[in-house]
């Protein structure tokens, strides 16, 4: 599973020794009702905390990947139109479940911070705006975070990225035996720069192994139902574990949960399209194999099934800030704006839209009952995201969204501006704004992983990932100079984003749905050659 077993598990026994050299000072607390604020940290602990970056160091060592070119055979890739072709098996759907594990474990973290920062507060006697910078440290984090794993997972593979970032979830469940304050802080960024990384790789290795035509809904379904796991995981593990060990034992589950990624190792393969592009092309053709059902015709050498035209995916971008030139530019500003519009609503407006719901005439309580309701009517529309992503249109579906999005900020700039105090025009323009921008989620970072080449998957899906959180933070800055507390206003203005981004995508966004990751590559690299091909076999998808 590794080709160099020894480092790994060395690094992770010493990752994981370091985190329990921390609980004799945790348990410790049971005598202070797990007060732990002001006390010394102990020899042990000190200790603990420098074999996590040596583990670290040496588990890194272990995931390297071989040298270019180990285990070719062949100077041909392997037939990937073929694998692409079958329909879902057992080793398809074991895929789906362990990501949809792993999904959940990461969505888990981040959304943790809900329940901690009040007995945060309490404990380190914080008032609101200081205890805010916990938030704020996890969104950086993630923002980071996207963005560094993404291209770890192009340089060193998607399998190695999922675990690395696993042990990192180990590494940080220290954080709930720090009795500073400080400590917190630097443990819950690189928490988060863990969370933020491991989001985007899942998807690109579920585009790259998946067959094409069942792609983009299980896309799709894999960030609907990890994301609403990871919420309930987080919900259900605070209202059990948090009032017997108190807010420390939500950051503590990182040690168990990660530890369950690194069991589920062996049901996580490596993207044959990442051993191809490495030249590791019988590593590739063994791993399709077990996708594909059989070995035959996956072969480079097998003259019985030839592979289509090849498709080159070389082309001058190398870096990220190449992402923006080149092929790809005109869609990944579409996309960078998108997530940044939709960070700047989903942590901005919506974060503060109970409070201005009292602008039309909502007292608090309603208002919390309010968003409650609108979330429970909401959920079938990631049904219908599914549907219409895979059976209409993705990127269509997309700017649809992102449309929708933008006529219900300007419907709410309305209600505001003109003072209209109707609780059920109120209630839909609410479940409308929830509906548009869960819709928007659940196919930006999805759509990422399935326009960009082999060798920069990763590093695209992380950056457009990282530009969600990147307007969380904007709208968390906003936030501060009182932008929110003019709800008109903020409304109004933050629809000019999302409106962008619908303008954008319609100029520069291409189909998907259906149609092989190579193909869309070549769409990239020549959109006219390939339009009637495109079209030609759209319509015969749908009448399939």
């Amino acid at each position: 599973m590794f080709h160099r077993p020894v480092p790994f598990w060395l690094g992770t026994l010493l990752i994981t020794a370091g985190v329990l050299a921390h609980a004799p000072m945790f348990l410790m607390g049971q005598y202070t009702q797990w007060q732990m604020v002001g006390m010394e940290m102990s020899l042990e602990m000190w200790a603990g905390m420098a074999l996590i970056p040596v583990g670290v160091l040496l588990a890194w060592r272990g995931l390297l990947p071989a040298d270019q070119g180990v285990g070719a055979g062949s100077a041909a890739a392997p037939h990937f139109h073929l694998a692409d072709g079958v329909p879902l098996n057992r080793e398809h759907w074991k895929l789906v479940v362990v990501l949809v594990v792993t999904l959940a474990i990461d969505v888990m973290k981040p959304a943790t911070l809900g329940f901690v920062i009040p007995g945060l507060s309490r404990e380190y006697e914080l008032p609101r705006s200081q205890a805010g910078l916990l938030a704020l440290f996890a969104l950086t984090g993630t923002t980071v975070g996207s963005v560094v794993w993404g291209r770890i997972a192009d340089r060193m593979g998607r399998r190695a990225a999922i675990l690395l970032s696993a042990l990192m979830f180990i590494g940080t469940a220290i954080c709930g035996a720090m009795p500073s304050f400080e400590w917190n802080l630097a443990m819950c960024f690189l928490m988060g720069a863990s969370a933020g990384g491991l989001l985007p790789i899942t998807f690109t290795l579920m585009a790259e192994t998946v067959p094409a035509r069942h792609r983009g809904w299980l896309l799709v379904a894999l960030g609907g139902i990890g994301t609403s796991a990871g919420y309930l995981l987080a919900s259900g593990a605070a209202a059990l574990l948090e009032p017997l060990f108190s807010w420390r034992v939500l950051w503590l589950l990182g040690l168990p949960t990660g530890a369950a990624i690194i069991f589920l190792n062996r049901y996580i393969p490596e993207s044959p399209r990442f051993l191809s592009a490495m030249g590791r092309h019988l590593e590739a053709v063994a791993v399709l194999a077990r996708f594909a059902g059989n070995r035959r015709g996956l072969e480079p050498d097998d003259d019985a099934h030839p592979p289509p035209e090849p498709i080159d995916e070389s082309h001058p971008v190398a870096t990220v800030r190449q992402l923006l030139q080149g092929r790809h530019a005109g869609i990944t500003w579409a996309l960078l704006v998108c997530g940044t519009g939709w960070g700047l609503v989903n942590f901005g407006f919506l974060l503060w839209l109970p409070s201005n719901l009292r602008e039309l005439g909502v007292d608090p309580t309603a208002a919390s009952a309010l968003l409650a309701k609108s979330a429970f009517y909401g959920l079938p529309a990631i049904a219908l995201v599914i549907w219409l992503y895979d059976r209409w249109s993705s990127f269509k579906t997309l700017i649809v969204f992102s449309a929708l999005s933008t006529l219900t900020l300007l419907g709410f700039a309305a209600l505001g501006l003109w003072q209209v105090q109707a609780p059920w025009i109120t209630l839909v323009a609410t479940v409308m704004l929830l509906v548009s921008v869960s819709g928007v989620i659940a196919m930006l970072i999805p759509y990422a992983a399935e326009i960009y080449p082999v060798h920069l998957r990763g590093t695209g899906s992380g950056v457009i990932a990282a530009s969600s959180k990147f307007g969380g933070i904007l709208g968390a800055g906003l936030a501060v100079v009182g932008f929110f507390d003019h709800f008109a206003l903020s409304a109004a203005l933050l629809a000019l984003p999302m409106a962008a981004a619908a303008v954008l995508l319609w100029r520069s966004g291409i189909e998907t749905r259906g149609f092989k990751l190579e193909e869309i590559q070549r769409a990239l690299a020549s959109p006219a050659a390939v339009a009637a091909p495109i079209v030609r076999r759209a319509s015969a998808g749908d009448r399939e």
